[in-house]
């Protein structure tokens, strides 16, 4: 199977990759139905969805570039890692272990949630993710959509306890859809390589609403193209 960017997948990611169609709107996989698309800066969009058979609670979200689709996640009610994919790649990451899972019902009944949990990945490849989430007590309205601003650190460790990379910043959540995005933050791997990141939403579409599937990201895209930069994953671990 071939997405929108012309990557091949294949095997069970096969099955789960959305793609998009004809026209710059997205399709997403049968069974399942697309509840908001957002529009952020860094030249990206992201598109998410809950589907059928999945447990109560439990949603993707895809994010795009210029290029075409290129991470997918799927995540539990309490923002739970669950898995991930690269579709530049075919890579994927599943949850391993627990010693703190991350609970947004936490992080909105006491203000902070901390977490500490592990992902293996299909090569067999292991990493610790540790941090916290916390509440700073502003609301934030981005295009009619009321969203709370949290504070986060997060470290990424290898099997071997090597520190990876470590990010801190600002991200924002929105309580009924219990979801996170990415705000600002500072972003530093193992090397000493430094990079201020910004990837803020500034548009949201719903059901019915102008821009709602569009595949296409308009934000920042032509400052990317002369910087000739690749955007940073919008993930969020944690919650």
């Amino acid at each position: 199977m071939t997405n929108a960017a012309g990557i091949v997948l294949t095997g069970a990611l096969a099955l789960l990759a959305p793609a998009a169609v004809a026209g710059g709107r997205f399709a997403a996989p049968q069974g399942c139905e697309v509840f908001a698309t957002v529009q952020m800066r860094s030249c990206q969009v992201s598109q998410h969805y809950r589907c059928q058979g999945d447990a109560a609670g439990e949603q993707w979200a895809l994010y795009m570039d210029g290029q075409g689709p290129y991470y997918l996640s799927k995540i539990d009610a309490e923002t739970r890692w669950l898995e991930s994919y690269d579709l530049t790649t075919g890579e994927k990451d599943r949850l391993s272990a627990e010693t703190d899972p991350a609970s947004f019902t936490t992080l909105l009944s006491t203000g902070r949630d901390d977490y500490d949990f592990t992902t293996e990945s299909g090569t067999g490849e292991v990493r610790r993710y540790t941090g916290y989430d916390e509440l700073t007590g502003e609301r934030v309205t981005i295009d009619g959509v009321t969203l709370e601003r949290t504070r986060f650190d997060l470290t990424a460790w290898d099997a071997g306890g090597q520190m990876l990379w470590h990010r801190k910043g600002r991200q924002l959540v929105h309580r009924d859809w219990r979801l996170f995005w990415a705000d600002s933050e500072d972003f530093e791997n193992s090397f000493g390589d430094r990079e201020r990141l910004v990837d803020t939403p500034m548009q949201f579409a719903l059901p019915g609403e102008k821009g709602f599937l569009s595949s296409e990201p308009i934000y920042d895209c032509d400052e990317l193209v002369t910087e000739a930069t690749q955007p940073f994953p919008t993930l969020s671990i944690g919650g």
